[in-house]
Order: C-alpha cells, then sequence, then structure tokens
C-alpha cells in the first residue's frame, strides 16, 4: 500500500509503528496501515486493540478495528498507506470479546473483519463518532429566559411546555411526555428560539430486586450448584419439563450475579420471547435492562448497545446477535431454549449463538446455563461425557401436572379449516367452562397452493422452486423463500378458467373458520403475518393474561416459552407434518416440537389436556414419546446417531455456491473437491450435488457435504477448501459459503 504522505522518508516510515487492523471486507486477512499523518505522540501511545480508525481501502474509506500495534510489516514500508484518522481514544470492543471473535471467524472460516464489524451497532461500524451514554433534556434558551410567566398564552399547548420549563430545566423527553406535553408543541418552542436541547450523562442505578416465591427442593439445588461457581467458568445443562420453574432458577442466579456488581447477559431464541422475559425481570429487579435484538430501530439499538458496553444495564437480554454484546463486567450468560434452531445464522457469517455463548463464558471465566425442556442432541452428549453439568427439573412447580395426552385419529374425518370434530367439541367444552385453547399450525396464510380446477396448474414461484401461498387477506400470493408477491389472479393464467381454488390450510384458513364457530371469543392469531407490527405481541399476552377465555392460534413462535396459565387445552392441527422428514434431524425436531407445544397447557392449578390430531396413530415415534417422554425418547436417538457416526458422533461441514446456472455451481464445488481430496483423510464427501430446492431467488443452488468423526480433521479441511475457493477463477463468477455444523443438510 503506497504512501500519500510526500513528507515521508524511507527512514521515517520504517521507524513509525504499524497499525495492523481488520476491515470489514470478504477477505480473509488482517490488513498493516502506517498512523495518521497528523497523529501525536501521545494519541499513539494511547492507541489500544478494539478502537476503531478510518482507513482508505481501494477507493473506498471504510472503519477499521485495531487488533494489534507492532514494530514492522511483511510489507515494505513505503507500499504501507496511512491511516486517516483514529477514531476511538480507548477501545469499543474489549480485549475477550476480540478474543471470540477472532475464534468465531476462525471456526466457522469468514473473514474476521466483518465479524467485528457485525458486532458493533450499525453507525458505529460506519464510522460514527461514539458517544458515551447521554439523555437528551431540554431547558429554556437565553431568549427564553426573558420571558414572563403566563407567556404564549395565544398558543395553550406552548405555553404550558414553556410553565413547566420555567420552574424545572433541564427536563428529559420522557419527563415531558409523562407530564402530557406533545413533540409538537416542543419544535414549536425550539423553532422560536425559547428553548434548546442538551445532552446529560445518563443516571446509573444501583440494582435491588424482589424477593421470589420459595423453591422447591430440585431447583434450590440448581441455584446452590450454579451459584457456587460464580466468578470461574463453568456450563450448565439445566433440563426441567414444561413449567418446572427454569425462569425462576435463572432469576435466582441473576440475583446472586447483581449482588457481585456484575452484569447477566440472557438469550432468547426469538424477538417474541423478549416482551415476557423483560417483564419478569422488570416485575423482580429495580435495575436497567437492555434489549438487543434486529427488530429495533438503530438508533434503540445503539443505546441498548452503549447501556451494556458502559456497564449502566445490568441485564442484557437479547436474541442471537446479543452473544457479541459489548459488557463491562459480563458475570453470568443465560441461553434460554438452547436447543432452538434459531440460534443458529443460517446466512453470511453462519454461526451459533448457542455455542458462541459457551465458548465466550469461558473466554470471560464465568458461568453459563443452557436452559431447556426439550435439550439439544449435542448438548445431552456434551452432558454425558462430562463437559456440562446436567441438573434437572422432573416436575412442574406448585400444584400444576403434566397435561394429558390424547391421540386423534383424522383417517375419514371431515375437517373444517384443519380441524376435526372431535377437537372442535374439546375446544368448545374449555371454553364453556372459562378456559382458554391454544391451536398449533405451523403454516401461515390462507392456504398454501392456489390450484385450477380445470387444468391442474398451481402457482408457482418465478424466481425460487416453490409454491406461492395464498394470503386472503393481503390480497395475494406470496413465496415464503424469496418474499416475492402478486395480486390473486382473477383467472388460471394457463387456461383462462376461473375455478381456482385453494388447497390446504393455513393459520388465516383457519381462523377464519374458528371465529364463524365461536363468535363470542377472540381469536389470537400469532404469525409472522399477524405479529409484524411494533407491540403487537406485547397486546396479544397483554390480552391472553387477563384470563378471559379465548383462542390462541399460531406458528412455532407461540410455542416458544410463552407462560399463558389459564390454557388447558392444546391441539396440534398437524402433527403428520413433523412425522416424516429426510433430514437426520427430523426425529429430534419432532420430539422438541411436540414436547414445547404440549407443555403450554395445563401451567397453573387447572388440569391440562393435549390433542394430536393425525392420520397415523400407530406411528412408533409418536407413540415412543409419548409414552416414554422426551428423555428416553433422546436417549434412543442418540444411539441412532452413534450407529450411523452422525452429529454429535460425527462432525459435518456443507458448502455451498448459488449461481445464475446450475453447472456452474455444481463445476466450481467439484474443482474443490478434486483439489482437496486426495489430500485429506479420515473425510467422507457427498456431492457435489444439487440442493432440494435448487432455484431460489433467482439463483441455482449447489452443495457439497463433508463428514468425519474427528474435528480437528473437518477443521483442516474446511481452511483447505476455503483458502481454494479464494484462488478459483469460478469463484468470483458465484456466491459461496462454509457451513461448519450445519442444522439444514437438505
Amino acid at each position: 500500500m503506497q504512501c500519500t504522505n510526500p513528507a515521508c522518508s524511507f527512514a521515517t516510515l520504517a521507524a513509525m509503528p504499524v497499525l495492523r487492523l481488520a476491515i470489514p471486507s470478504p477477505l480473509r486477512q488482517l490488513f498493516d496501515y502506517l498512523p495518521p499523518p497528523a497523529a501525536d505522540s501521545e494519541e499513539l501511545a494511547g492507541l489500544q486493540p478494539g478502537c476503531r480508525l478510518l482507513v482508505p481501502f481501494g477507493s473506498r474509506l471504510l472503519c477499521g478495528i485495531l487488533v494489534e500495534v507492532v514494530d514492522e510489516s511483511p510489507l515494505a514500508a513505503d507500499k504501507l498507506r496511512p491511516a486517516r484518522e483514529i477514531i476511538d481514544s480507548s477501545p469499543l470492543i474489549s480485549e475477550s470479546l476480540l478474543a471470540l471473535c477472532f475464534w468465531a471467524a476462525d471456526y466457522y472460516k469468514y473473514p474476521v473483519g466483518e465479524v467485528l464489524s457485525a458486532a458493533l451497532p450499525t453507525a458505529l461500524r460506519q464510522g460514527k463518532a461514539h458517544q458515551p451514554g447521554v439523555s437528551r433534556h431540554w431547558q429554556l434558551s437565553l431568549a427564553g429566559k426573558g420571558l414572563p410567566a403566563g407567556a404564549l398564552s395565544r398558543a395553550p399547548r406552548q405555553a404550558a411546555l414553556l410553565a413547566t420549563l420555567q420552574q424545572e430545566a433541564p427536563v428529559s423527553r420522557q419527563a415531558l411526555q409523562a407530564l402530557g406535553h406533545s413533540d409538537g408543541a416542543r419544535r414549536e418552542l425550539e423553532k422560536k428560539g425559547l428553548i434548546e436541547a442538551t445532552d446529560l450523562p445518563l443516571a446509573t442505578v444501583e440494582p435491588s430486586w424482589n424477593d421470589g416465591p420459595a423453591l422447591n427442593p430440585a431447583q434450590a439445588s440448581a441455584v446452590d450448584t450454579i451459584s457456587a461457581s460464580l466468578g470461574g467458568f463453568a456450563c450448565y445443562l439445566l433440563h426441567g419439563v414444561t413449567g418446572s420453574g427454569k425462569t425462576e432458577v435463572y432469576l435466582r442466579l441473576i440475583e446472586a450475579t447483581l449482588a457481585q456488581g456484575r452484569q447477566a447477559l440472557v438469550l432468547v431464541p426469538e424477538i417474541g420471547l423478549t416482551p415476557q422475559i423483560v417483564r419478569r425481570l422488570n416485575q423482580r429487579f429495580n435495575a436497567e435492562i437492555a434489549s438487543l435484538h434486529s427488530g429495533l430501530a438503530d438508533g434503540a439499538r445503539e443505546s441498548a448497545w452503549e447501556a451494556a458496553r458502559s456497564g449502566r444495564a445490568h441485564i442484557v437480554v437479547g436474541t442471537r446477535s446479543a452473544v457479541f454484546a459489548s459488557l463491562a463486567r459480563p458475570g453470568l450468560i443465560v441461553v434460554d431454549e438452547e436447543h432452538d434452531a434459531s440460534f443458529k445464522q443460517h446466512e453470511g457469517f453462519r454461526y451459533s449463538a448457542r455455542d458462541l455463548a459457551v465458548k465466550r463464558a469461558q473466554l470471560e471465566n464465568i458461568p453459563i446455563i443452557l436452559g431447556s425442556a426439550t435439550p439439544s442432541l449435542e448438548s445431552l452428549h456434551n452432558a454425558n461425557q462430562g463437559r456440562y453439568q446436567k441438573l434437572m427439573l422432573e416436575q412442574r412447580i406448585g400444584s400444576s401436572v403434566m397435561p394429558d395426552f390424547e391421540i386423534l385419529d383424522i383417517r375419514h374425518a371431515s375437517l373444517q379449516g384443519g380441524l376435526s370434530a372431535g377437537l372442535l367439541q374439546a375446544i368448545g367444552h374449555e371454553l364453556d367452562a372459562g378456559n382458554q385453547a391454544l391451536l398449533f399450525l405451523n403454516r401461515r396464510g390462507f392456504a398454501p397452493t392456489l390450484q385450477c380446477h380445470d387444468c391442474g396448474y398451481v402457482a408457482g414461484c418465478s424466481h425460487c422452486d416453490a409454491r406461492l401461498t395464498l394470503h386472503r387477506r393481503a390480497g395475494e400470493l406470496r413465496c415464503h423463500h424469496c418474499d416475492w408477491r402478486i395480486a390473486i389472479p382473477q383467472a388460471c393464467p394457463h387456461c383462462q378458467s376461473r375455478q381456482l381454488n385453494a388447497r390446504g390450510v393455513g393459520t388465516e384458513k383457519t381462523e377464519s373458520v374458528l371465529a364463524a364457530l365461536f363468535p363470542a371469543v377472540p381469536v389470537h392469531r400469532v404469525d409472522r403475518d399477524s405479529m409484524q407490527r411494533r407491540g403487537a405481541m406485547e397486546e396479544m399476552i397483554a390480552a391472553v393474561d387477563t384470563g378471559a377465555p379465548c383462542i390462541l392460534l399460531g406458528t412455532q413462535m407461540l410455542t416458544k416459552g410463552h407462560h399463558f396459565p389459564d390454557v388447558t387445552l392444546v391441539g396440534l392441527l398437524d402433527t403428520d407434518a413433523s412425522l416424516f422428514s429426510a433430514d437426520f434431524r427430523g426425529p429430534e425436531r419432532m420430539g422438541q416440537l411436540v414436547t414445547q407445544v404440549a407443555g403450554r397447557a395445563g401451567r397453573a392449578a387447572k388440569r391440562g389436556r393435549v390433542i394430536l390430531q393425525t392420520h397415523y396413530p400407530d406411528h412408533p415415534m409418536l407413540n415412543t414419546l409419548l409414552q416414554r417422554g422426551y428423555e428416553e425418547y433422546a436417549v434412543a436417538l442418540l444411539q441412532e446417531r452413534s450407529t450411523a457416526s452422525l452429529p454429535p458422533f460425527g462432525q459435518l461441514l456443507v458448502m455451498r455456491a448459488e449461481a445464475r446456472e446450475l453447472s456452474l455451481a455444481e463445476s466450481f464445488l467439484g474443482e474443490l473437491r478434486s483439489g482437496v481430496e486426495s489430500e485429506l483423510s479420515g473425510i467422507s464427501f457427498i456431492g457435489p450435488l444439487p440442493a432440494p430446492m435448487q432455484r431460489k431467488s433467482g439463483r441455482f443452488r449447489a452443495q457439497l457435504l463433508l463428514a468425519s468423526q474427528s474435528r480437528g480433521a473437518l477443521q483442516r479441511a474446511a481452511e483447505q477448501l476455503v483458502a481454494l475457493a479464494e484462488t478459483l477463477p469460478a469463484g468470483k463468477r458465484l456466491r459461496w459459503s462454509a457451513d461448519v455444523d450445519p442444522l439444514d443438510t437438505l
């Protein structure tokens, strides 16, 4: 990199320190720069790893993260370019978080610059100056101070706001709103120059908490065991049946963590779970709680990130990306519903937040709790091997007991919106008794297929090998893979027939049937479409928590971790969709799904009942699960995995490629295989093969699967494959990726 400062001599360059930075780019390497010409010795002496610098990169200016300061570079000194500007005087990324990002980049074979950049809020990764935690307040300007009491009487709202600030200033926006003052009145006074904004440091609250309910012996034992390890690394698998009080265990340990002056990080799989856990935390703790997830606006997310980084936030709750949250005093990590596939990122940087959370706890030397009623087979295996300590909660808390199960054979049955007469009768019985019912159907939209009755045409996506889902309320057909949408056609595009019929059942259709059959009770549909509006999930939970009779109908987002004490009936409308899968993880997911959905029933004093509709009432997997429970079911699955050398007894890697032509993707992966296969031992190759959905978003997809019983051997294979992929000319004409420990191999 050529120095652009003409005053630099070679001797001067050689004497300068070299700044080694991670740059957000697809290149898997670090980059050396000289210090900015305008930087003085004091600024250079204060530079630490984790600081940001603005640097030229090609024709662009990018925000890089300092990794280290070295005496010399492998490049000739006159080839180095100087950084443009030092942005931070102190690091924004801690030493342990830097180590985590480097470990993740190496393990998942992703550019470290992109990983580090993802650990920062959007504005900071773009080079915006870091603002320590401040809150905007308003006060009278010099002109405003000269006004008498009762001024602006012709504008009563402005006059009222002015009077407030004459009595007390400065005042925050939240406080002004609480007093009934509008943002419009504030803006008008600002335009007139009568008030002005000022930023004040945010106050730090000393945390306190309320007493929790008495613990049962199993809960108390779990709390005592984990409390003994606070201040050191240990990984605990908290396996508790649904309703066994895992959350209360978390709360007690968070309490102990705050008492030590440390912070707690709580990871949940879905954005929809954050309101419920935050509400529980607010009821228990007088402490600052920061939420971090993709549903927040950039400004709100940056504020929460800063609260966590500064230590002002005592508890941080977030989805998978929050595993990279900066923490001033980390003391405990909790991963709730640790089995959930949502903890795995499936695009771009393909990482497992659960596994990274364990690694982070190790680097921070703090305990971590992995909690679930249906632990993943990987976590159960780690517990069996002694890597994790397993703690059991085998009974529900209080007087609640596990629900009764009933398999409902729907062969030859007439269904209304996917509902059998037996299930409808059970729903009516519970509603008449003043209870609530929850129905699970993992298919959103009105119907999964629109078909022409005359010629058989089925509406398909123009960009994917997928059928379009009918969304009648929105008046459109929608692809659930690429989100392509078209208006519902009035006639068949092939034969012009107007006999277009909706085939199959989605949550929209079932909702309309339930509303017609039970007009006296509300039907709450909970899926990605109905919960898009900000605050929709909180409103739904508040309505259900009143205890009034209602019907909850939803997809998987309704089943994860929610506590509805008045739900006494759970119905699974389409159990068969989970019974048959070509993926080896299918039986595990089926067991987790059925157990988690069933666990929403009878979580308080009222007895619960679970009805599973199926065309296969004698299916051995289903009967094993219901008769023996998830614990024994998982043991049987682990034995099968061991025999087949599948995870967690073997390791997998998927190399994927996407191109405008399938042949290009397959030939690229073929080159990769032929380039490394002879050099690797202990590795099995499958492919390259077309992906099960060959075309998605207009691109053809292929994959190469590698399997090994050795994690080290597979890591070495991944390293060689990535290095080769970066050199192949074809790699520049398509998209390719490495997926280490994939959850989806189909």
